[in-house]
């Protein structure tokens, strides 16, 4: 039997072979053996072992398309990575890291600030003007404004997830288990209230599920994430993951120029002209050094 692996608890993955059928596996012995673990997302081969129960065993998992690490998951097509605009206000940093390991799979990104509702009318500013909002805009990412609550843009990411397999991620707190209800009612996914003394959310999602949206279109719910590193990666590297950095980088004097210590440096123009995100570049200078330091030690 051909399936796909929409859930992974405790050992047992639940492999979904189409007209609503679902059988919880286990993964051979072979697996363990040659460090392969099966990934929500993946397609596999399995064998029933027991039709009344559901149960049966994964014999093989079919070639990938891709693996993201974090979160784990297998044969994504996009990323929509979710952040609130406020209540918590965006951990930029966080969200860059996201979009460095996502650029460096070669995954595309979506870019969605939840909580529209929390800050539209303050002072009658335009979303469209707001500084994280221009900034990710500015280095060429699709950007959306939405309210998970008054189900504000809702439409517009459900057209955005057809047919294709979409990853959701980002930090707990900002609305994605809420998200995920406006767009797949049946998931049905427990939402939890922000911790007014630490203003961070509480883990509601504790494992990664696919859920089927139409044909052809998936939707992954992972778990809530509070840090990420960056690493195997050259510090010399970290600035082809910076989209935006490219189109100045001609107009730098010296051939490879990392940005941070060289005169006459384009891309170092760029943002002094408000061309380039002043977040942005502090986060790539603050991932560079961190990778420079490791790579000392």
């Amino acid at each position: 039997m051909i399936g796909k692996i929409i859930k992974g608890i405790a050992g047992f993955y639940y492999v979904d072979c189409g007209g609503g059928r679902l059988y919880q596996c286990r993964a051979k012995g072979i697996f363990r053996n040659q460090k392969v673990k099966p990934l929500v997302g993946d397609d596999v081969e399995f064998t029933i072992v027991d039709e009344k129960d559901g149960e049966g065993n994964i014999d093989a998992i079919l070639p990938r398309k891709n693996e993201l690490i974090r979160p784990a998951a297998a044969n994504i097509d996009q990323a929509l990575v979710v952040f609130a605009l406020s209540h918590p206000a965006p951990n930029l940093n966080l969200l860059d890291r996201f979009l460095v390991m996502m650029e460096r799979q070669k995954v595309p990104v979506i870019i969605c600030f939840n909580k529209a509702d929390l800050e539209e009318g303050e002072g009658g500013r335009e979303l469209t003007e707001l500084p994280a909002v221009r900034a990710y805009r500015q280095a060429g990412y699709r950007v959306l404004c939405v309210s998970a609550l008054n189900q504000q843009g809702i439409e517009g990411i459900q057209e955005l997830l057809k047919g294709k397999t979409t990853v959701f991620a980002g930090p707990s707190g900002v609305g994605k288990s809420t998200l995920t209800n406006a767009i797949c009612p049946q998931a049905q996914m427990e939402t939890g209230e922000i911790s007014r003394k630490i203003q961070r959310g509480k883990h509601t999602t504790r494992h990664s599920q696919l859920f089927c949206l139409g044909e052809d279109t998936y939707m992954m719910d992972t778990p809530g994430f509070s840090s990420m590193y960056v690493e195997d990666l050259e510090p010399e590297e970290l600035k082809g993951y910076f989209p935006e950095f490219a189109p100045f980088e001609e107009r730098c004097r010296f051939l490879g120029c990392v940005h941070i210590g060289e005169k006459d440096c384009g891309v170092k123009d760029g943002v002094k002209a408000g061309k380039i995100a002043e977040s942005r570049y502090e986060n790539y200078v603050l991932m560079y050094q961190e990778l420079k330091n490791k790579r000392r030690y």
